[in-house]
Formats: C-alpha cells, structure tokens, sequence
C-alpha cells in the first residue's frame, strides 16, 4: 500500500511539472528615458539587434511598444519603451542570454548600445517585471487587430490586491469565474493574463488587451461594464473589494514589432 501511495504521488508531481511547464513565462522590460537620443539609440538596438538575435535564439515572437502620449497640455509624459518577451519556462531566460553572448552577429549589430559609454547612457533604467501565466491562458495570443499598427490601442492593465488572500480571490475571477472567456466573448484580443511574480508592486496581475482604435477601445470596455455576465461575476461576495490599485497604460506597437 504504501509502495502504491508513493507511486501514486510521484506521477502526481510529473503531471503537475509536466502542466506547469505548459504555462508561459512572460517578461517585461520597460526602458525609463530622458532623451529623445536615447530614444533613438535603444528603438535602433531594438529593432536592428535585439529582436533578430531573439528569433535566431528561438523566440518567434516578441512586442515592443511605445505608450501613447496623453492629450492634457498639463501634463509632461515620460519617455518610456516596453519589451514584451514569452518565454516557455524560467529555464529559458538565462539560456537566451548566452545565447545572445555568442551571438556575433548580435553584438555587432548592437554595439553601439551595447558598448555605450559611462556619461552617454541608451536609458535612465530599465525595469522588469516577470509574470507566469493564468491556467485560464497558459499561452499568450497574437492580436487579431488589423488596423495600422501606430493607431493601435494595446491596454496593459495592472491590478493590485490590498492583501495576497484577496489578490487571489481576483486570478480566480479571472481563471474559475471566466473573466478571461467574458473578454473574449466580448472580442478583447487579449495578448496575455497573468500573475506578476517579480515586480515592484505587488501583489499584481497584469493582463494586455488590443483594440483597433482608442474609439474602438471605449465601444468594448462600455459593453463590456453593461454585459449581464460581468454584472452577476462581478457582485459575487467573494470578488468583491479584491483590486486596491488599478493601472492602466496604453501602448502602440512599433512598426517592427512581432505583436
């Protein structure tokens, strides 16, 4: 019997490693800049060096967005660049790297950001974030959107929890609940949902939508809080009172983005 016990429990542990491994692991890195040289310096490393050397090292598909500048004349918005990269598992994100170490085509086509000098930065920071993704969308999408890439609306949606226990009450809404079937019921053309497991703000999910238009991108979120379905999910006891900051960024994607 307890032979029995132990066999059991082991092909219990294989199967949970065997669908864990089915889940992507998505990694963010969002470039923070002051200039619009800088600006040009890592958009020109981006699409020249660092995507190319991506899809040699195995990774077919990768976005890099820019947000959209706001329309208040008050406001001074910061130049900032996303890079949005999937990878199959963690394991992958350190074989990457060396794969692009000795990548020579790589570092020639990215010298001049990669040997950049002490007192002529690419960037102020750059900051990352990872984020596995929900069981409810193991895998990221490709956006059905079709409209010219710079009028685009990419939503990065940021939802953080005021305890872990009632963070997690929301990633089941998403995942039991069916949030994530709501949205795409709804035609969202999500790219990704997920839990932020390395990031300076958590607890976090974070999720991508993608919208033709910023008009189209209003049409579907005021369907979207009228739909019969979000208003019985969302006056659930248990998915009340779960998300204690929300922070929303829109996104276009560069005209060289795989996204």
């Amino acid at each position: 019997m307890k032979r029995i016990i132990i066999a059991l429990a082991f092909v219990t542990l294989l199967v949970t490693q065997s669908f864990a491994a089915t889940k992507d692991l998505y990694q963010i890195k969002i470039y923070h800049l002051k200039t619009a040289e800088q600006e040009q310096m890592v958009e020109n490393y981006l699409e020249k060096a660092y995507l190319p050397a991506l899809h040699r090292a195995g990774i077919t598909k990768a976005g890099v967005f820019k947000n959209i500048k706001s329309q208040a004349a008050d406001k001074k918005d910061e130049l900032l660049i996303y890079v949005f990269v999937p990878y199959k598992s963690a394991n992958d994100i350190p074989k990457i790297e060396q794969k692009l170490l000795k990548d020579m085509a790589y570092n020639k086509d990215g010298a001049a950001y990669l040997d950049a000098a002490y007192d002529k930065t690419p960037y102020d920071r750059i900051e990352t974030i990872l984020i596995s993704a929900f069981d409810g969308s193991p895998k990221f999408n490709l956006s059905g959107v079709t409209s010219p890439k710079a009028e685009r609306v990419y939503e990065l949606r940021s939802y953080e929890g005021p305890t872990e226990k009632l963070y997690q009450s929301k990633v089941k809404m998403f995942n039991t609940g069916d949030e994530i079937g709501l949205f795409k019921r709804l035609g969202f053309n999500a790219v990704f949902y997920g839990t932020v497991i390395a990031g300076t703000r958590m607890p976090n999910l974070m999720y991508m939508t993608t919208f033709a238009n910023k008009a189209d991108r209003d049409k579907h979120w005021e369907a979207f809080v009228s739909d019969s379905e979000w208003k019985t999910l969302s006056a659930v006891e248990e998915y009340k009172h779960t998300v204690s900051n929300t922070t929303i960024t829109f996104l276009y994607p560069t005209n060289y983005s795989d996204l």
